[in-house]
């Protein structure tokens, strides 16, 4: 496992160089303390895992729990700018995006990270059938994000399909597999709360 540090903050990294192997990008956005990154690498030794989060903490201990696994590597960098500037045009299988901060008060509102913008980034980055996952418990945000990708003029190419909120196993469209559970899918789950 490598913590990536950028040598500029807006000009893009080569995944083949950073990885040494050329192999499908899966991008953890916001990918706390890795736990879930990790599950996943592990689960797909063929693809490469980049997770991206802007807490030093917080990446320190990704980096810990990555330390042994080959196909990992983490970066300390603002999410929006990482995905707009250092992630190369078409590069990305898939993103995650998993319960993210929702900034419930509506004088916060602009912190939130879905944004056209972040979308129209996560498009210029994608593979053409590539995938962006957004999971969240809170209906607002759902809702937000619902408008926000069908006003996005690029967002006919981001396919919007909203999962089974019931669903005990999220799995991954593109592959059929079921994804790991997150810490706060755990968390939000035990407390009754829809995803």
């Amino acid at each position: 496992m490598i913590e990536l540090v950028p040598e500029t903050c807006v000009a893009a990294f080569d995944p083949e160089k950073i990885f040494k192997r050329r192999a499908p990008l899966q991008v953890d956005l916001g990918c706390g303390d890795g736990s879930f990154l990790c599950e996943l690498a592990q689960k797909f030794p063929e693809k490469n895992f980049l997770g991206i989060e802007r807490l030093r903490g917080r990446v320190a201990r990704a980096c810990r729990k990555a330390d042994k696994i080959d196909n990992v590597r983490v970066l300390q960098a603002e999410t929006s700018s990482a995905v707009r500037y250092l992630l190369p045009p078409e590069s990305v299988e898939t993103f995650y995006l998993l319960f993210p901060d929702p900034w419930p008060k509506r004088r916060h509102h602009r912190r939130r990270i879905v944004t056209p913008e972040f979308l129209n980034s996560i498009h210029r980055a994608l593979e053409p059938d590539g995938v962006l996952h957004i999971a969240t418990d809170y209906l607002d945000y759902f809702q937000h994000i619902e408008r926000l990708v069908r006003a996005t003029p690029t967002a006919p190419r981001l396919r919007f399909e909203i999962g089974n909120p019931d669903d005990v196993d999220p799995f991954d469209s593109r592959s059929g597999q079921v994804l790991p559970p997150t810490k706060f899918e755990k968390r939000f789950r035990a407390q009754g709360a829809p995803i």
